[in-house]
């Protein structure tokens, strides 16, 4: 490659570029970001942190915020730049989920004070960190408990200055307890919050049996805003077991019956009072909740409350059950359990996020065992050595007065009572007014306490069944220190009764009407049969179709991009036979140069879709094949593009067709000799033959409607055909 740059005369030259291969290009820049975003930002470790929630928590314990005072918020944030330099708003940010105020977490970490927002709140803004303040809640004492005793690894800080723990030695299964997402490069995890009890039942379990049914002791999960699940134990049983899923979770309201009013009072986790709002008012403004006068946020000082007025007459229950197919109120959870192991991001199920917390919590333990194994060798060796002291006294006192030199006071220490040098350190250091027999047999008293300890910690050492018996008492007090009851409640998917759109619907005859020009009106067969007057159309603009049908039917637009658009009947508004009807292009969103070409009408996808393209060409399509399990507003291919579209038509059974190509040839054919295609987007088979280069077809009819005195004459038994060239007598008829 290479660019034009001006010389001093003004001449183009050509100054080279070097050139870079992109796979080195994303090797060397892409990747090491990726890396970095996947392991150091997005995906949550075994501990159940990011790097920022663990930056931000150790500090705040550095600070002393375990047990004491709140702090300003500002403070916290400016001390944990120390070891985040991402900015002061991401650490704050960062900071709010984790209070109590944001109410965003089963089990808070941060105590607060001020305005922190609220997770079911889209629009409610935190307060600047100058105006609250924190300290972390006692259940961090569970996060920090002996990280003093080297149970878990510390690297330095960015900046070399500080050092900070790679993962917090958490004494429960916080990756569970606490809900977390996370949105990396090329991969994601959001993990659900489980009910702190029932995890900690369940790891006991699997402490005891790694085999153990996990789902009979957490059976589905638990958040903070409470609301319903809808549950079955199959689909959440493939969750637990694969770590991808998903689930359906629904608001819980109460009817006032004095005034005529649902109340809603806990919303599924993922949505916000504004989107259920937003929602509602507008389904009301669309006239499809006739049933609602009013809905509005009325959280206060006793909680959260939507509250919805009804119409006279309303049944709360019927109404709810359509609130919840056609709002927020029911929403979907959906689960990727992505989990970083040692640097590495894997997809892991229930029990084995469990059994790689066991197997970290396991190595915890045993770090802290090992600190307090040579911190009691120390003190008994040091005890030691004291002990030997207290068969003379008066002989050490001798040593150390009779020793000219300081330097030699420990040698000669060493050399009198075969001790060594930290031994002999130690009984130096000791004050004059401490070298009493009492003083010695007081600190000696506890050599019998120490070697039992010290015997009893390398049983529990050399025994991983001692140390699972540790974590699982500790899980048992955690358990009843902190445990709540559920908030998140289960119904069987059983019980559950879908709202289904159609059954609420008016059904009723009617007529669709279609026109050139795109415009299309929905007249019911009462007011058709009322009307006096003729069809309002747009000036040369003339009705192409004219569709008896029912209120409950589908409508499906074929457009000139190859384009199938759907719409319920139900969802087009009634008109009128003065009024122009709607205009197609705006109510499907069609690009500028789009148009509607065909339109059909049904309630069962009966029949075949018959397309004949320019190049002679006739492609047969079950419409079947239009049929979505999906509400989906557009099917792209709808037919093929290779060569422009010149008729298409619903036909219930085989009929004839006459073709006229643009050199006056007529082929007459029984459409039973198109084959059925199963794509839709397919060519078809060569109908007619056009012998005459650049001839194409120019007319296509049903041979009823052709116009034609004897179709027979031109029909041919075998395609394809090139037809025959039109008689004299019908040269005057139109085939349109």
């Amino acid at each position: 490659m290479a660019r034009k740059k001006k010389t001093e005369t003004e001449e183009m030259v050509y100054a080279p570029i070097d050139e870079q291969p992109i796979t080195e290009t994303l090797e060397k820049n892409y990747m090491p970001y990726a890396m970095s975003v996947i392991v150091s930002r997005a995906i949550p470790e075994i501990d159940g942190l990011k790097p920022a929630h663990r930056k931000l928590l150790f500090t705040m314990y550095k600070m002393g915020l375990l047990g004491g005072k709140l702090t300003k918020s500002a403070n916290v944030v400016g001390q944990t730049m120390k070891l985040n330099p991402h900015g002061d708003a991401a650490i704050y940010e960062t900071m709010v989920r984790l209070t109590r105020g944001n109410e965003a977490l089963l089990h808070p970490l941060i105590e607060s004070q001020g305005n922190f927002g609220k997770q079911y709140s889209r629009d409610m803004a935190y307060a600047a960190p100058r105006y609250t303040e924190v300290r972390l809640e006692p259940i961090c004492q569970e996060l920090f408990g002996d990280i003093n005793k080297n149970t878990v690894e510390f690297v330095d800080s960015y900046d070399g200055e500080m050092r900070e723990p790679t993962l917090l030695p958490v004494a429960f299964p916080n990756i569970l307890v606490n809900p977390n997402q996370g949105i990396a490069v090329g991969m994601a995890s959001n993990i659900c919050s489980f009910n702190l009890g029932e995890v900690c039942k369940a790891t006991r379990e699997l402490l005891n049996n790694e085999k153990a049914d996990v789902i009979k002791y957490m059976p589905a999960p638990d958040f903070s805003m409470g609301a319903d699940i809808i549950y079955s134990e199959n689909e959440m049983r493939s969750i637990y077991e694969t770590g991808r899923g998903s689930f359906k979770m629904r608001a819980k309201y109460t009817y006032d019956k004095s005034n005529n009013c649902i109340e809603i009072n806990e919303i599924p986790y993922t949505t916000t009072v504004e989107a259920i709002i937003g929602k509602l008012m507008e389904l009301v403004k669309a006239n499809k909740l006739k049933e609602i006068s009013d809905a509005r946020d009325e959280t206060g000082l006793d909680g959260f409350k939507i509250a919805i007025d009804l119409k006279r007459g309303t049944d709360p229950d019927a109404l709810m059950s359509k609130l919840y197919k056609l709002t927020p109120l029911e929403d979907t959870f959906s689960c990727n359990f992505n989990v970083l192991i040692k640097a590495r991001p894997v997809v892991l199920g229930v029990r084995d996020i469990l059994l790689e917390w066991i197997k970290f919590r396991m190595e915890c333990v045993k770090n802290g065992i090992k600190y307090d194994i040579e911190k009691k060798s120390e003190r008994l060796h040091l005890l030691t050595g004291l002990k030997k002291i207290l068969l003379d006294i008066d002989k050490a006192i001798s040593i150390i007065r009779h020793t000219e030199r300081e330097a030699d006071v420990v040698p000669n220490l060493m050399d009198g009572f075969g001790i060594d040098k930290i031994q002999a350190e130690y009984v130096a250091e000791i004050k004059l007014r401490n070298l009493n027999r009492e003083y010695i047999l007081n600190r000696t008293a506890d050599i019998e306490k120490l070697m039992e300890d010290l015997e009893e910690l390398n049983r529990i050492l050399g025994d991983d069944k001692e140390v699972k018996k540790l974590i699982s008492d500790q899980l048992k007090k955690i358990a009843a220190k902190y445990g709540q009851d559920r908030k998140t409640t289960l119904i069987s998917d059983e019980d559950v009764t879908e709202y289904k759109v159609e059954e609420s619907i008016d059904d009723y005859a009617l007529t669709i009407f279609f026109t050139r020009e795109n415009y299309i009106k929905k007249i019911s067969a009462v007011s058709l049969r009322s009307s006096t007057t003729e069809h309002k159309l747009k000036e040369n603009d003339e009705i192409l179709q004219a569709i008896e049908t029912s209120n409950k039917s589908e409508m499906i637009f074929f457009s000139n991009k190859c384009a199938a658009y759907k719409m319920r009947t139900y969802d087009l508004a009634d008109a009128k036979v003065s009024t122009m009807g709607e205009y197609l292009p705006g109510i499907l969103g069609l690009e500028e140069d789009e148009k509607i070409l065909y339109t059909v009408v049904t309630t069962d996808y009966s029949g075949n879709m018959l397309f004949t393209f320019e190049n002679g060409k006739m492609a047969k399509v079950e419409l079947k094949n239009y049929a979505t399990k999906t509400n989906r507003k557009k099917l792209i291919g709808a037919y093929s593009d290779k060569s422009p579209v010149l008729d298409i038509r619903l036909i219930s059974e085989d009929i004839d067709i006459v073709l006229m190509s643009d050199n006056n040839r007529v082929l007459c054919l029984n459409t039973e000799k198109i084959p059925l295609k199963a794509t839709k987007s397919t060519q078809g088979v060569q109908a007619m033959t056009l012998k005459k280069k650049g001839a194409k077809v120019a007319l296509v009819s049903a041979a009823s409607d052709s116009g034609l005195k004897e179709p027979d004459r031109y029909r041919t038994k075998n395609i394809p055909a090139a037809g025959a060239f039109l008689k004299e007598g019908d040269a005057q008829l139109s085939l349109i």
